[in-house]
């Protein structure tokens, strides 16, 4: 297998429990109680999704251990772990800080972290998630990004199998937008990450590499150019020193509606704008789909239709070529997602394709010409 590309799949880590997670999970098994209870909305709509390997607690390390050895022998060398932190404490931490720290293969796979800063919202509880109530919102002022940035670099930075780009570890921030506002303006956002910088050569690393979700949530700002007044989002870039850029989910710039390769390629054509606009060099992502009814009683219209594995592997590749047109370093591609059930995006087995997602993403490195 060409072990060369680093395939990165977000992990969603909302299948175990926890005592605040039990505000909306209250069952004692996490999210696995909403995949579990769905329901198809029209004839034809494929629900629930029944996971192969059935509904496993992830916090459990021999239960990660099976993930981490299905996704090493399909290609899928990297974890993505969405991060939270609600009420200066960490939220959803489990998977990670139990599950694969305790898994005793975790060295076959890297990880990193994305630090979802959103707020949360009662979209998690489906007796209120047509509400969008917010319940901890996501922006922090400097002392909490100080605290919990303390805790990413002394609990997991150090760890063996961090993911690193030039040896710094890898940080991803969700919402961009929300950083700032957390943090008081766009200069006093750029005092703060230069002081984390500080912070984390001081732990013994060359710097952290910082890199930001690529959507509407980072906002456009002025250059330093005296003179110039054209507000772009790639000033912000700039402006906060971010180190490189990628996608969470197609759905944030592509409407979700339809069949998936139409949605595919409206998404795939954006690739090469970013990559002229932006100053950081921009990482492909691709989708494996877009359904958040199991979340609803209610239909939720936008869901797409007539994915395959198949599918799915073309686009691979086709972020494959990109990585190599552009000479990218890391050979990085973002994948939505190892454990998204709830969305519809998985790697993951299913009861329908079985391993076929993630035989696609062998399929694609081996064939890649």
């Amino acid at each position: 297998m060409n072990a060369s590309y680093d395939i990165a799949a977000y992990y969603w880590p909302a299948y175990h429990d926890e005592p605040r997670w039990r505000r909306f999970m209250p069952e004692g098994e996490g999210e696995w109680q909403t995949i579990r209870k769905a329901t198809p909305k029209f004839p034809g709509h494929r629900q629930p999704r029944v996971p192969l390997w059935g509904y496993l607690d992830e916090a459990d390390p021999r239960v990660m251990e099976t993930k981490i050895d299905a996704a090493a022998a399909h290609g899928v060398n990297v974890f993505i772990f969405d991060w939270y932190w609600y009420g200066n404490q960490p939220f959803l931490e489990e998977a990670l800080g139990r599950g694969y720290v305790g898994a005793r293969n975790n060295d076959r796979i890297r990880f990193f972290i994305m630090w979802a800063n959103h707020d949360a919202t009662t979209l998690w509880d489906i007796e209120q998630s047509h509400e969008r109530k917010v319940v901890w919102p996501g922006a922090v002022d400097r002392a909490t990004f100080e605290c919990a940035t303390r805790r990413l670099i002394e609990r997991f930075f150090s760890h063996p199998s961090y993911y690193r780009i030039d040896g710094k570890p890898v940080l991803s921030i969700y919402e961009v937008g929300t950083l700032i506002n957390g943090l008081g303006g766009l200069e006093a956002t750029r005092d703060a990450l230069d002081a984390f910088r500080v912070r984390v050569r001081e732990a013994g690393f060359p710097g952290v590499h910082l890199q930001a979700i690529l959507w509407g949530a980072i906002p456009e700002s002025l250059s330093m150019v005296p003179g110039d007044r054209a507000q772009t989002q790639d000033n912000t870039i700039r402006s906060l020193g971010f180190d490189s850029l990628t996608n969470y989910q197609w759905c944030h710039y592509v409407t979700p509606s339809g069949e998936y390769k139409a949605w595919g390629d409206a998404a795939v054509a954006s690739w090469e704008k970013w990559a002229k606009a932006f100053s950081a060099p921009f990482h492909p992502h691709v989708s494996i789909g877009w359904d958040t009814n199991p979340r609803f009683k209610t239909l939720a219209p936008d869901f797409i239709t007539g994915g395959t594995p198949e599918l799915f592997g073309d686009f691979l590749r086709r972020a494959m070529a990109f990585v190599d047109a552009h000479a990218l370093s890391p050979r990085l591609i973002t994948v939505n997602s190892w454990n998204e059930w709830s969305e519809g995006s998985y790697l993951e087995p299913d009861t329908v394709h079985g391993m076929r997602y993630l035989e696609a993403v062998r399929h694609s490195m081996e064939t890649r010409l």
